[in-house]
């Protein structure tokens, strides 16, 4: 399985100015599955320290006592050594520190791998790290380099699925490969809104070409999450986080998709529910798209509070989730179009988050409302989401008329059109916009000179 991010991971290693990385997501997603393989690939020696205490490993106790002591990495780096009966020869041998969250103490010592020892190559990962820090973990501010992973997103997909030149299509943005194949693409684009990117899901649908199975292994991980959730969450609040997560598809099914309180909870206000909110963005497994009311600069400080979409981590799960019936996705029968449509949306989340969009945002004034605005490059983009083949953009339009942007995006299933107003990109290739407009100057500002 293909994976973007070990393009990420093979950069680190050769930076001359290389901090230890820490790489986080939720859980299932493929972490460690990556780091063994970046391991294996890229390295003499690999040794794999798991501080998980269900990892089975004979050395854990031993392993998170090498931690309670004195945190000089040399001192580390020999116990670890005699540990585990290997040489850690800084420039060979790739250092995991793996479901670091639990060992707050090895946090910490990254700072002094960093200081230290700089030659060595150390990769730390956990699965619910945004937990863990804000719970109040020390954590080693400029002394890391941050790396997320993310579920499989739609070219990773294709990959898996053995289309390794659309694979590439996609993420060069070949809009000439990309329209020649362009029914091949929703046909598989169909199946990704089921399967979603969870590796899991993903390597069941390979094994089996079946996509009820799949929605098999997507409500095993459902159930992990929550049992997961029983065992991290704060006791006080795990009730209602646990409305918050089975809320999230009834919202997404509202017209307007946003947060209803009353979905929750009759009667129930947004102070009842912060601290789950906040609970399940740390865990990673939830997303807020705030709304906007104009498109300032930056875009956060233009936010409506209390006014938000929540999403999930993946497509799929939404699916399974909603119990939606995979031959209603793939069918593209009318009766499910309006959850069909939210699906769309859920996937072009996931899509600009892992094509680099670090903040979306959406805008609505006057019964119009365009699903995400971010910022690509210097410019703030609108993009609105069509389930189908492109129709009116009546919202686009108004958002155009009102602040006439430099770019304005309709992605839907019709192929990729420049108009006058605006770029239709098709679905498939919505992750790739960072890469459509690379660095080009934005109108009335001049390229820099030096």
């Amino acid at each position: 399985m293909l994976r973007d991010a070990m393009t990420d991971l093979l950069a680190w290693r050769d930076r001359p100015d290389r901090l230890p990385l820490l790489l986080r997501g939720a859980r299932q997603v493929g972490k460690t599955w990556l780091l063994t393989e970046f391991g294996e690939k890229a390295f003499d020696t690999v040794v794999h320290a798991n501080f998980d205490e269900h990892s089975g490993s004979r050395y854990r106790s031993s392993l998170a006592a090498i931690f309670d002591g004195d945190l000089r990495p040399q001192r580390i780096v020999q116990d670890l050594s005699t540990l585990y009966d290997t040489d850690i020869v800084p420039g060979r041998t790739l250092l995991i520190l793996d479901e670091i969250q639990t060992q707050p103490r090895a946090i910490t010592a990254l700072k002094y791998f960093a200081e230290d020892m700089p030659g060595l190559h150390v990769v730390a990962a956990g699965s619910h790290l945004g937990v863990a820090l804000h719970a109040g973990v020390s954590y080693p501010v400029g002394k890391v380099t941050m790396l997320t992973l993310r579920p499989l997103n739609f070219a990773e997909f294709a990959d898996a699925m053995g289309r390794s030149r659309l694979a590439t299509a996609l993420r060069r943005m070949n809009l000439d490969t990309l329209a020649t194949f362009h029914g091949d693409l929703i046909g598989l684009l169909k199946t990704y809104l089921v399967t979603g990117g969870m590796p899991a899901a993903v390597n069941r649908y390979l094994a089996t070409r079946d996509l009820r199975a799949v929605r098999e292994t997507q409500r095993d991980l459902l159930t992990l999450f929550r049992l997961d959730f029983s065992k991290h969450a704060p006791a006080h609040q795990l009730a209602r986080i646990w409305q918050v997560w089975d809320s999230i598809p009834v919202h997404l099914s509202h017209e307007n998709q946003k947060v209803v309180w009353g979905a929750i909870r009759p009667g129930a206000r947004a102070r009842d529910f912060e601290e789950a909110l906040q609970w399940l963005y740390d865990y990673g497994v939830a997303y807020r798209v705030d709304r906007i009311n104009k498109p300032g600069m930056p875009l956060k400080a233009y936010v409506d509070e209390g006014v938000f979409k929540l999403f999930l981590l993946d497509v799929g799960l939404l699916g399974a989730q909603a119990d939606l019936d995979p031959r209603a996705v793939v069918s593209g029968d009318d009766v499910f179009t309006e959850f069909r449509g939210t699906l769309t949306e859920q996937y072009v989340h996931q899509e600009l988050l892992a094509g680099g969009s670090t903040a979306l945002f959406y805008w609505a004034a006057n019964r119009a409302e365009v699903d995400f605005v971010t910022q690509i490059g210097p410019e703030i983009v609108p993009i609105e989401v069509k389930a189908g083949e492109a129709r009116r953009s009546r919202s686009l339009l108004s958002y155009i008329d009102r602040y006439a942007p430099a770019r304005a995006v309709r992605t839907s299933l019709s192929p990729y059109r420049a108009e006058d107003t605006m770029t239709n990109v098709p679905l498939y290739a919505v992750g790739g916009l960072n890469t459509l407009w690379p660095n080009e100057p934005v109108a009335g500002v001049a390229p820099s000179s030096s």
